[in-house]
């Protein structure tokens, strides 16, 4: 008799061991690290992890790699948090056209008059008011209210 598993590729927070968790924080300083430099911070073959890499992407675990703004180019971004209403019936429609606009870089569902939140960055006031009315003409956003955040008073 013969036994079948399910395909068993999700793991666990709980089963991420103590290396593959350094691993996590090494690549979340520094996503393009290479394999060499990885292995040779934890001191572990480039097989292993590259193994363990693969294992943490295929359940899930990393998602995907991400590019961070240097704190000069960043600062000079402007920034605006716009709130958004939406037809009901069309919210899915309109979340993925929202994840399609680059200079959106969160999205947040919210209680209240409005339905979304959306972080906007643009590289100035003119470009801003362009993705702006690209948000406004989305279809299923009914109105939006932005508001541009003129300093960082702190950030954690």
């Amino acid at each position: 008799m013969s036994v079948q598993f399910a395909n068993i590729t999700k793991i666990s927070i709980k089963m991420i061991n103590k290396q593959e968790q350094q691993l996590l924080s090494i690549l979340r300083s520094n996503a393009r690290a290479s394999i060499s430099d990885l292995a040779r911070v934890l001191n572990l073959s480039r097989s292993t992890v590259q193994n363990r890499m693969t294992k943490l992407e295929e359940s899930g675990v990393i998602k995907g790699y991400a590019v961070q703004y240097g704190s000069e180019y960043q600062d000079n971004l402007v920034s605006s948090h716009v709130s958004i209403k939406v037809k009901q019936k069309l919210t899915a429609k309109t979340n993925a056209e929202l994840r399609q606009v680059s200079e959106v870089s969160e999205l947040y569902a919210i209680s209240g008059e409005y339905d979304l939140i959306a972080i906007v960055q643009a590289e100035s006031l003119e470009q801003l008011s362009q993705i702006l009315d690209n948000i406004g003409n989305l279809e299923g956003v009914e109105r939006t209210n932005s508001s541009v955040i003129l300093e960082t008073k702190f950030k954690r």
